[in-house]
């Protein structure tokens, strides 16, 4: 496995076919940091932050696999990466039934146009990682319907989780990245400010800096908990073009709320 997995593009293969061999001497001659994986889940869980890209090679062994493709599809919805597929058309027809077509960023039939496939795979990274990668917002609302019109609002220009309460936060915080977080100030159970104590204490998420979303438009409830250093507050009446407005200044300059 590579030391340095950045833009890493994984290509899965229920064995490791000659052509699929044959695309990571490619992407390798290329300067593309490239691994092959088997379908065992146990091989895919190593590279689960680090695959920017994945590509499928869909044979017969791969369509009898459905606890890997469902696990490599998992993966590219939670981290927002997409999915090539390569195979013939009778194979595609099955996998795009567990894999949504929104994740699939090209289907590229056999016999395989390899340079083709290359331009394609080169273009998404150059457009995607390194420092042209989107960042990465969580948003925790258990509120679904004001979480869901939010992640509309950004999905096109960030990667984006949801989360309805803190626990689910927490658990997507374990296994995912996060450059932001959008908190609701208010939830049951655990309220925002309990659930920024929480990532405050825990040494993997104590640096994500962390925005509360509140319906309210008094102060004093947002800086009782100016310890816990949020970034800002957001109040939910804000629009689509002021939060992309903020969100873009706060990444641009990591600039310093006032409050």
């Amino acid at each position: 496995m590579s030391e340095n997995k950045k833009g890493l593009t994984l290509i899965v293969s229920a064995k490791e076919s000659f052509l699929a061999k044959g695309l990571l001497n490619k992407l390798k001659e290329n300067g593309v940091n490239a691994e092959i994986a088997d379908t065992r889940i146990k091989d895919l869980e190593p590279y689960r932050e680090e695959a920017e890209l994945f590509i499928l090679f869909m044979t017969a062994e791969m369509e009898e696999s459905t606890d890997a493709i469902v696990y490599i599809k998992d993966m590219a919805g939670d981290l927002d990466r997409k999915i090539i597929l390569v195979g013939e058309q009778e194979a595609y027809e099955e996998v795009i039934k567990i894999i949504p077509e929104q994740l699939v960023l090209e289907w590229f039939n056999r016999p395989l146009d390899m340079e083709k496939l290359l331009k394609c795979i080169g273009k998404y990274l150059e457009e995607n990682t390194g420092e042209n990668a989107k960042k990465s917002i969580l948003i925790v609302d258990d509120d679904i319907t004001y979480m869901r019109m939010v992640y509309e609002w950004l999905k096109d220009k960030y990667h984006v989780g949801m989360a309805s309460s803190g626990v689910q936060a927490i658990s997507y915080l374990a296994r995912n990245k996060a450059d932001l977080v959008l908190l609701d100030y208010e939830m049951p159970i655990a309220n925002g400010p309990q659930v920024l104590e929480m990532l405050k204490s825990d040494s993997e998420t104590d640096s994500i800096p962390v925005m509360f979303l509140t319906g309210h438009g008094e102060k004093e409830s947002v800086l009782s908990v100016v310890s816990l250093q949020p970034a800002d507050y957001l109040l939910k009446t804000i629009d689509k073009p002021t939060l992309l407005g903020k969100l873009d200044a706060f990444f641009s300059h990591s600039k310093n709320v006032n409050f």
